[in-house]
Parts: C-alpha cells; sequence; structure tokens
C-alpha cells in the first residue's frame, strides 16, 4: 500500500468516530511514529510503500482507536513540556493547562532563586503520575532539589522510569496523602537530600483529583472509559478533599514565604480560594489557562 492509499484508508476507517481534524492529527502522528515521515510527505512522497509488517501493526493501532483508547496509551508514550513521557492506563495523560502550571512554578523558582542569593530550593510534587511536573521542573532548574509522591506504586513506576529517560534526579515516594498525618518520614527516607535545612520546603505544588462525579456527563469517553478514576475524580460533596489537606500540611510543611500551588477544578475557583483564605494564606492568585478557564491557584503561607 502507497502512503497516499493509506491516508484515504486511514480516514475511511476511522470517519465514522472522530472528527477529521482528529484523524489528520493521528495520521501525523502514526505516520511520524511508524513510517519516520512528516504530513507533508504524504504529498511530497504519496507513492511511499508501506511495508506489509509495519501496515498489520498499523491496522492494530486502528482497532484501538476505534474503541476510542488514547493513542498516547496506545503508543505508550506523550510529550510534555517539549520532554518525552511514559504513559500508560495508570497514569492521567498529562495536558496542556498542566504546562501553564510548569510555567508558572517555573518563573516563581527563578524569582525566590534570586530573592534567596540562588540557593538550593526544594520542591514537593503531590499526585505525581507520570512524574511530568516534577521533571518539567527539574530539567528547567539548577540546584533544586524536588521530591514526589503518589498513591499508585504503578503510577510511580512510570514516574521512575520517565526520570530516568528525562536524566533527572527526583525522590519518589509512595504514599496516601489523605491518610498522611505529617510528612515526616519523607525526610527521613530521603535523608534529608530533598529538603531544605529547616526541613521544609520552598515550593508544594499540586495537580490532585478533581473532577465530581456529577461532572462525568462532561468527559469523553476517550478519558472516562481508560484514564484512571482514582487520579480523576472526587465525591460531589467534597469535592476539595485534597486541596483542604494538602493546604493544611502545607502550613506546617512550607518554609516561610514558600508558596503553594494547584491546578484546580475550573467550576470551583471561587470556592477554593475562599478555602485558602479561610486557612490564613495570603497573595492568593488565581489564573485562567489557556482555554480561558480558571484553573491554576498559588498563594503564600507567611
Amino acid at each position: 500500500m502507497t502512503l497516499k492509499e493509506f491516508k484515504t484508508y486511514f480516514s475511511n476507517e476511522l470517519s465514522t468516530v472522530y472528527p477529521d481534524t482528529e484523524i489528520e492529527a493521528f495520521f501525523s502522528i502514526i505516520i511520524e511514529e511508524k513510517l519516520n515521515l512528516q504530513r507533508i510527505d504524504t504529498v511530497l512522497k504519496p507513492d511511499f510503500k508501506i511495508d506489509d509488517a509495519i501496515f498489520t501493526e498499523i491496522k492494530t493501532i486502528i482497532k484501538r482507536l476505534k474503541k476510542e483508547e488514547p493513542i498516547q496509551y496506545i503508543l505508550g508514550k506523550t510529550a510534555f513540556y517539549g520532554l518525552p513521557f511514559f504513559v500508560d492506563e495508570n497514569t492521567l495523560i498529562p495536558r496542556p493547562e498542566t504546562e501553564e502550571l510548569v510555567e508558572w512554578v517555573l518563573k516563581e523558582c527563578q524569582a525566590l532563586s534570586i530573592k534567596n542569593q540562588y540557593k538550593n530550593l526544594s520542591i514537593l510534587d503531590i499526585g505525581t503520575g507520570t512524574g511530568c511536573i516534577p521533571i518539567s521542573l527539574a530539567k528547567n532548574t539548577k540546584n533544586t532539589q524536588i521530591s514526589a509522591i503518589d498513591i499508585s506504586s504503578e503510577a510511580l513506576k512510570i514516574a521512575q522510569k520517565n526520570a530516568v529517560l528525562n536524566k533527572v534526579n527526583i525522590d519518589f515516594f509512595e504514599l496516601d496523602i489523605l491518610e498522611a498525618k505529617n510528612l515526616n518520614n519523607l525526610f527521613v527516607r530521603a535523608q534529608s537530600k530533598t529538603q531544605s535545612s529547616n526541613g521544609k520546603y520552598d515550593i508544594i505544588v499540586s495537580n490532585p483529583p478533581y473532577v465530581r462525579e456529577l461532572e462525568k456527563v462532561e468527559i469523553k469517553n476517550n478519558v472516562l472509559e481508560n484514564e484512571p478514576h482514582l487520579a480523576l475524580f472526587v465525591d460531589d460533596k467534597n469535592p476539595l478533599i485534597f486541596y483542604k489537606k494538602i493546604a493544611n500540611l502545607a502550613k506546617e510543611y512550607l518554609s516561610k514565604n514558600g508558596l503553594l500551588f494547584f491546578e484546580i477544578n475550573q467550576h470551583l475557583g471561587k470556592e477554593t480560594v475562599e478555602m485558602l483564605q479561610n486557612k490564613g494564606f495570603k497573595n492568593i492568585e488565581l489564573k485562567k489557562d489557556l482555554f480561558g478557564n480558571d484553573r491554576i491557584i498559588t498563594c503564600k503561607f507567611v
């Protein structure tokens, strides 16, 4: 089969499941991954012959796409903040809005480094998943000591692979943050490598579960049927459960003038700000994401 013929075949196979724009995106990803070609090659090399064995692999991918399985899971990898990451069914697929969270944290890291005369900064990521947040931070900062925790041992395996892949050092820990009475065990197990001298963090960042059960109707099938619900959903009656617990821990484990960052539910911006105010946090700032939704909060505990 030629590349031109394959493009027609690919579009026809997926036309009843996906819009044309998404099919085009899938096509580009697959020919780059499996054929080492770019989209422009459909014009420049229409008669390029696709090996039968490769075509068989691609047909398997198409079958999985028809079941609305995310292409990132099918290929086992994705990109985030310009870096490669392994993903599987135990991890959420990193999203563009989380890149905005990373960008904001990096900006504040630079400001803190200057203010503190370039001393090492200590950062804790809670609910790390693929490790995309701490790894991106480590890759774009110098002399930063970073720890990350997650409840899922399987997710942590992927995060550790991603740290190796991106050649950064992160201390990963398995911990159910809702059950944690303190973070002292992290200090001991990391042997003070990842904390500042006073046993506290300069920055705590988290993108915890925040989708309410009532919002499931808004979630696309490819997410709802494939991505881990443990990392996505919270009870309608207590949607800020993770934020409240992390804020309480942050009050104890943030260094003086340390910063807390959250990615949040777009529908609960006001409620999250009020919760932080009630817990004594200052300089609370709520930002919208690239889609215009309330998405990121930072605050300081003085």
